[in-house]
């Protein structure tokens, strides 16, 4: 193999690594993923409460904010689905 193959090869190498893109553990995504885990977490423990409640473990009080939790957790899930939907459409309409 001839050196100035070597050379490029290993320069092309350096240059592909520094390219490459670095994830940011702070952007949009990782936000989005805690509000789904946030969002999960919610209805797992309104659906825990719902459950001790037909048991007698816990209160009607818990139940109903576990409930009113749930419920305003799915009501903010519609309307940012409904955000995102209606922002897409907006790009679709946009001319070229």
């Amino acid at each position: 193999m001839d050196i100035r193959t070597s050379l490029a090869a290993q320069t092309y190498a350096m240059a592909r690594t520094a390219a490459a893109a670095e994830p940011q553990p702070d952007g949009a995504g990782a936000a989005m993923g805690r509000a789904a885990a946030r969002f999960v977490e919610t209805l797992e423990k309104g659906e825990e409460t719902a459950r001790d409640a037909m048991t007698g473990k816990a209160d009607p009080h818990a139940l109903v904010e576990a409930l009113a939790a749930s419920q305003t957790a799915v009501e903010t899930a519609v309307t940012l689905r409904d955000k995102v939907v209606e922002a897409y459409q907006e790009i679709l309409r946009m001319p070229v």
